[in-house]
């Protein structure tokens, strides 16, 4: 039986993507480089520090790691703070709502920092629906790895077989499937098409799933 449902935050429960993508954008002009989409693609589910790490990498930048970071985030929250389109994911709230009236345990584990997800959650009031926030900042190692989920199952207090993990991103599918926990594909539509083929059951909208829906998947 699902006892707990585990997801993902950017690209499944907000639609923070374009943000990401324009705020970005404006970094790697800054940095007078270009990023193509098919790299871009593959930063999608990773921490800010490892995407950055590459960043600096790849384009042999003498730019620190911490530096990058600064600059991306006074981009990224800029763009965000006036940003009045920003919105959830079709049908996730209600989804949300359903589950935790339910009495289904509801944790986030995302790769986002802790101060994008309180933007996130503070905006859409979602703190009253979950039992735990997880951020990739407490972690070394960024998705596919799968040390945040191990962490949220370990929270959960159940057993893997009794948890479900939401994910859109390749990189998240890998994580979710490395720590052995079934694993949703969510494609949206929005953003850079990514992998989902290592997903145990793909969806496009949140309407197919529901408290009751959710032991029939498994």
């Amino acid at each position: 039986m699902i006892k707990c449902v585990i997801f993902d935050m950017d690209g499944v429960v907000v639609n923070t993507e374009p943000i990401g993508y324009q705020a970005n954008g404006e970094l790697f002009k800054s940095l007078n480089i270009v990023v193509p989409d098919d790299i871009y693609a593959t930063f999608i589910g990773s921490s800010d520090k490892n995407n950055m790490q590459r960043i600096k990498d790849l384009y042999n930048l003498e730019h620190t790691r911490e530096e990058l970071l600064d600059e991306k985030y006074k981009y990224y929250y800029e763009v965000f703070d006036k940003a009045d389109d920003l919105e959830l994911m079709a049908g996730v709230k209600d989804l949300i709502i359903d589950l935790h009236k339910n009495g289904m345990k509801l944790i986030l584990a995302s790769s986002a920092t802790k101060r994008k997800i309180d933007k996130v959650f503070s905006r859409f009031d979602l703190y009253p629906y979950f039992d735990e926030v997880i951020s990739g900042d407490d972690f070394e190692f960024s998705k596919p790895h799968p040390a945040i989920f191990l962490e949220a199952v370990a929270k959960s207090g159940f057993n893997k077989s009794e948890c479900v993990i939401i994910e859109d991103s390749a990189n998240g599918i890998k994580a979710a499937k490395a720590a052995g926990v079934y694993c949703i594909g969510y494609v949206s539509g929005h953003g850079l098409p990514q992998d989902t083929t290592g997903a145990d059951k793909v969806i496009t909208d949140f309407k197919e799933l529901s408290f009751n829906k959710f032991n029939d998947l498994i």
